[in-house]
């Protein structure tokens, strides 16, 4: 009976956690360039009752959680007119920069293409942070009468005198394993080395082998039908365990009132 009680426990904190990321992706089904998130369960661990028979006979202690995995399965694109709004229609991840970061440090991947760009010309996220280009370095496009981006990636500046200037690249990086990137805040992901044991590689559309969208948005990737249905799994197995733990309660109350 106390196994069970225990199993019960384990559960309810399990699912207790799966509606904490059901919750997150409800709250982000907005956001741009967003990605949910699932999480799997697997067996605790199991106690040998006998082994005398032909088969193990052995009780098992709950569940508990195997994982957090990031769904980067690309959301739906929103058309929105702005020419600095870019979606990437493929694989990939922009790079942005924090400014006040010296070097490499404070670089960051994203699929929220939202850049506006600045007084002094370069093409920056919400928060401030610089698009990167092919070669690593901020993309600025002062000097120019006006500006469009094509689906190469190409940042091209049209001069006074009509002439167009491929000024910058919109850089790309590709990562071998997106899911074991880390979530930093603000649509951003953190490289890392199960990410990409190679560090973090640059490159302009083409070489990764995909297109950009200009005048368009990446959205996020939740499904609310389907979140919703997983919040009543997760609530019916949430019932489901403290029944559990009630049942158990109950019989331990029979027990002890054997000698009444």
């Amino acid at each position: 009976m106390l196994r069970s009680m225990y199993s019960g426990i384990s559960g309810m904190k399990n699912f207790q956690v799966k509606l904490d990321v059901i919750g997150n992706n409800i709250s982000n089904v907005n956001t741009v360039g967003f990605k949910k998130s699932t999480i799997t369960f697997q067996d605790l661990l199991s106690q040998n009752m006998s082994n005398s028979g032909a088969n193990p006979m052995q009780v098992g202690l709950g569940s508990t959680s195997a994982s957090l995995n990031v769904n980067h399965n690309a959301g739906s694109a929103m058309s929105t007119g702005v020419g600095t709004d870019l979606t990437i229609m493929g694989d990939g991840f922009f790079v942005v920069q924090d400014p006040e970061a010296p070097g490499a440090d404070g670089q960051y991947l994203t699929r929220a293409g939202n850049f506006t760009v600045t007084a002094e010309g370069n093409l920056v996220t919400a928060q401030g942070y610089n698009v990167l280009n092919e070669n690593g370095q901020p993309i600025n496009i002062s000097g120019y009468d006006s500006y469009t981006i094509n689906r190469l990636g190409e940042v091209i500046g049209k001069q006074a005198d009509g002439t167009e200037v491929v000024a910058a690249n919109i850089g790309i990086a590709t990562p071998e394993n997106p899911a074991g990137l880390r979530k930093f805040g603000g649509s951003l992901y953190e490289m890392t080395n199960i990410a990409s044991p190679a560090g973090l590689v640059i490159e302009n559309a083409a070489e990764a082998g995909t297109e950009i969208g200009s005048g368009m948005l990446e959205m996020s990737n939740v499904d609310l039908t389907e979140e919703f249905t997983e919040m009543i799994i997760a609530q019916r197995g949430f019932q489901a365990n403290s029944r559990t733990i009630t049942t158990s309660d109950e019989l331990l109350q029979e027990v002890v009132n054997l000698k009444r």
